[in-house]
């Protein structure tokens, strides 16, 4: 199999046929990458009314965005048309890889590679590459370890701090419900509303992408398995398929549309209040959508332990549930607490 399609690059305007077997199907896995979503929110800086939900934080980290030394370098790796090069985003290698691991293997590509990707990305759509990478080219060794650097900068000091906390309990969650679904529902569950680009029947999971029909590419899994990405910066599924490793699809997470909340607590009832006292109804109030310990803690500002134990007594009144995705524990309202809370 030698097609080659990435996420970051447009894919052809057709059909593509994940042909699956039953080991492929137990060998489904879902992974979530930081560095991806870094690469991706570059999308940001050029079109961000793409990604509406997501203005109110990078209106936020603008002005750390505006300081950073090598925020030139990265506005010119997102092209005019959204497009990224494909090196910036490694395959995950883990459900969650470490953003200095995968770093490391963009600071690794092979330099020959750098050319030839940046020019898939630029040239057919804009007709040459921009000054700074062209110019960059002459060391791609050097070009590659100054968008590493970039990125780790952006990384630090704009999306660590407060987006991604808010971000990765959003992912968790996605990965969550999916799991959920797998285990409950089957193949069936699982695919039927990932996007509408994705479609499952009888062992094949299409991907359907606008324009003419087409003959489309039909890809064997083989026993590779399949890897489910989901992602804040995509508006339909893609895919990344390579001869050696598994497939990747990559979708549109589901809550991301959460990501516009405000990060204060909403406001509770008086009656909520008293019945549950104050700490507890403002915990209540923040789990409309699950939430980890951790991003709970930092949204109220109180300690983790604290919220622990808010959590332990509402959970033994039944008002939340929980679930547990590696080892993250994602708190929501259950039933009952909806129904308390409204």
């Amino acid at each position: 199999m030698s097609t080659h399609t990435h996420h970051l690059h447009p894919v052809a305007k057709t059909t593509v046929r994940f042909r699956l077997g039953l080991a492929d199907l137990a060998a489904t896995s879902f992974a979530c990458s930081a560095l991806q979503e870094t690469v991706l929110s570059l999308r940001m800086w050029g079109e961000s009314a793409q990604f509406a939900e997501q203005l109110p934080w990078f209106d936020r980290i603008r002005p750390e965005f505006q300081a950073l030394r090598h925020r030139d370098l990265l506005l010119a790796l997102a092209s005019r048309h959204h497009y990224l090069p494909d090196f910036l985003t490694p395959r995950p290698a883990t459900a969650w890889p470490d953003v200095a691991k995968e770093l490391a293997a963009v600071r690794a590509t092979p330099p020959e590679l750098v050319r030839p990707d940046l020019e898939r990305t630029f040239l057919p759509r804009e007709g040459a590459l921009p000054e700074l990478l062209e110019t960059g080219l002459s060391d791609p060794v050097a070009l590659l370890g100054r968008i590493a650097d970039g990125l780790q900068e952006y990384w630090d000091r704009c999306l660590a701090p407060g987006w991604w906390p808010r971000a990765r309990s959003v992912l968790q969650a996605d990965l969550v419900h999916r799991a959920r679904r797998l285990a409950e529902c089957g193949a069936d569950g699982l695919f039927a509303d990932l996007d509408h680009r994705v479609s499952w029947h009888d062992g094949v999971l299409t991907l359907r992408f606008g324009g003419p029909a087409g003959p489309g590419t039909d890809v064997e899994v083989a026993g590779r398995g399949l890897v489910l990405v989901p992602t804040l910066f995509a508006r339909a599924a893609n895919t990344l398929i390579t001869p050696g490793p598994a497939p990747v699809l990559l979708y549109p997470a589901r809550g991301r549309a959460t990501m516009g909340e405000s990060p204060d607590p909403p406001p509770t009832t008086q009656a909520l209040r008293r019945l549950l006292g104050a700490p507890r109804a403002r915990l209540l109030g923040l789990l409309a959508e699950p939430a980890s310990t951790t991003e709970l803690a930092r949204r109220l500002d109180v300690t983790p332990s604290a919220v622990s134990q808010h959590l332990a007594v509402l959970r033994g009144a039944r008002l939340v549930n929980r679930a547990r995705h590696g080892g993250v524990v994602l708190y929501a309202r259950s039933a009952l607490g909806e129904e308390l809370c409204a």
